[in-house]
């Protein structure tokens, strides 16, 4: 809805006998008090890559023999690449605290907004991974990532904050061009989650997001190696947010604050150098 497009009457979107006040509330996209859009995206959001990234092993331990390693990973980057289509307009389609971290450092997201998503990560995650539990009838540990037997705890940490540095370095980079709110940031996202998986899953899992490891480990009651998949992400971003700063200078533009913040009421630090 414009802004010089007339609220509906409440009988016109069905909430007769509410206040109008609250009608426009509901409907106005242009409202800065719109923020439970974004929030409800990135639960949403979160919950369905949860939804494949831990459904995958989890259903290929129920079922052995149909879920190939390949499919598995390959699965998360394309509902990753799906949900930027149709999302990134909403919240910037985070789905993942270390992006959301990454995009606040950069200066492309308000600091304040922050918790929320980061909340709502989290309760996305859980929620997948209870839903898995209960229908695949296995329990959520399965679908956890952790390090390889012959890969120390270190190793893995290492190799998550490096998986993690390249995605966000895409994503900031597709961001500094506003492309992430379209078709380009979601290939360029989804595949490297996709290529990432094929060659590190083996050593650490490739998760590159605390929210979708730490769910199924709260789910399943099964912390090991825990921080290996809080520190490497968090790692990760922040030396992707410096190296951004050196590839492209500072943030905090138009194009990557509609990237990160989607295009509801965005709050743009300053704007676009020409």
């Amino acid at each position: 809805m414009s802004e010089r497009d007339p609220a509906p009457s409440s009988p016109s979107v069905g909430f007769s006998g509410l206040p109008k006040d609250l009608v426009e509330r509901l409907t106005d996209f242009n409202d800065p008090r719109q923020e439970w859009r974004r929030v409800f995206s990135e639960v949403m959001g979160t919950f369905l890559l949860v939804l494949v990234a831990a459904g995958g092993p989890m259903v290929g331990t129920a079922f052995p023999g149909t879920v190939s390693r390949a499919a598995a990973v390959i699965a998360p980057g394309a509902m990753v690449m799906a949900m930027i289509m149709f999302m990134g307009k909403v919240s910037g389609a985070h789905f993942n605290p270390a992006v959301s971290l990454a995009f606040a450092l950069r200066g492309d997201f308000p600091w304040r907004r922050v918790p929320a998503y980061v909340v709502a990560q989290a309760a996305g995650a859980v929620v997948a991974a209870l839903v898995l539990q209960w229908i695949v009838d296995v329990s959520a540990v399965h679908g956890a990532t952790y390090p390889a037997a012959t890969t120390t705890a270190l190793a893995a940490c290492a190799l998550e904050a490096l998986l993690t540095f390249g995605l966000v370095s895409v994503i900031l980079g597709t961001a500094s061009g506003a492309q992430n709110v379209g078709i380009i940031g979601a290939i360029g996202v989804g595949s490297y989650i996709a290529l990432a998986g094929l060659w590190a899953s083996p050593l650490s899992g490739a998760s590159m997001n605390p929210a979708r490891s730490l769910a199924p480990d709260l789910v399943g009651v099964d912390f090991a190696a825990w921080w290996v998949y809080v520190a490497g992400p968090l790692v990760g971003a922040i030396a992707a947010v410096g190296a951004a700063f050196v590839l492209r200078g500072r943030g905090g533009g138009r194009s990557g604050s509609l990237a990160a913040q989607g295009v509801i009421h965005p709050d743009i630090a300053r704007p676009e150098k020409p």
